[in-house]
């Protein structure tokens, strides 16, 4: 009787012993359980940017990958610059201003390139002339294999004089180098060695 006693005892402790391991384990389980989907939640809040619209209401913007992103960035670097160096009226402070906007975005190739147009008159003839100068990017064909990164863009020039339009087809290209992210460069890209491939003529359509 004694001995059927303490095998109870014995089964008993091992049964105990069983639950006491299961419920570790299902607690272990919970517990990690709810850690991951802690630390999950905490990524995906960091993912939610709010924004203030106009000082009124917030919007919900969902960030992304940086370099998911560099590549659209890159084009609108290459397209930016040349909108501000290419994009000129018959008036010098606006001449100026777009050009030093432009030259946040470029290399020394950029001051160049306005030096020797500034030395050939370019710019007092455009004022003189009262002419307009405007520019239209078609694409921009970015490289992100190799570093430096390389563009190229493809635009379409509009010169409006008093009596016509000329319309000439620009190429250019470039390397991109990143830098630090500012005010005046808000991209964090710089271009290099950045030269016109082709600039001709297309049509002169009279006004």
């Amino acid at each position: 009787m004694q001995f059927k006693s303490l095998t109870n005892i014995e089964t008993s402790f091992k049964q105990m012993r069983l639950f006491l391991i299961i419920f570790i384990g299902l607690t272990f389980c919970l517990s990690s359980y709810v850690v991951y989907m802690s630390f999950n939640f905490a990524k995906k809040s960091r993912e939610k940017i709010y924004v203030l619209d106009n000082g009124k209401s917030l919007m919900l913007a969902i960030s992304q990958d940086m370099k998911q992103n560099r590549p659209v960035e890159a084009r609108d670097h290459v397209k930016r610059f040349h909108e501000l160096f290419f994009t000129l009226a018959p008036d010098q402070k606006a001449i100026d201003y777009n050009i030093n906007q432009a030259l946040n975005l470029c290399d020394e190739s950029a001051q160049d390139e306005y030096a020797n147009l500034k030395e050939a008159g370019y710019f007092t003839g455009l004022i003189a002339g009262n002419v307009s100068q405007e520019i239209k990017i078609d694409s921009v064909l970015t490289n992100f294999n190799e570093y430096p990164y390389t563009a190229k863009c493809y635009a379409t020039q509009t010169i409006i004089r008093a009596t016509s339009e000329t319309q000439r087809s620009l190429i250019s290209q470039c390397q991109l180098r990143d830098v630090t992210r500012s005010d005046n460069n808000p991209h964090g890209f710089l271009m290099e060695r950045w030269r016109v491939l082709e600039n001709r003529d297309l049509k002169v359509i009279p006004r």
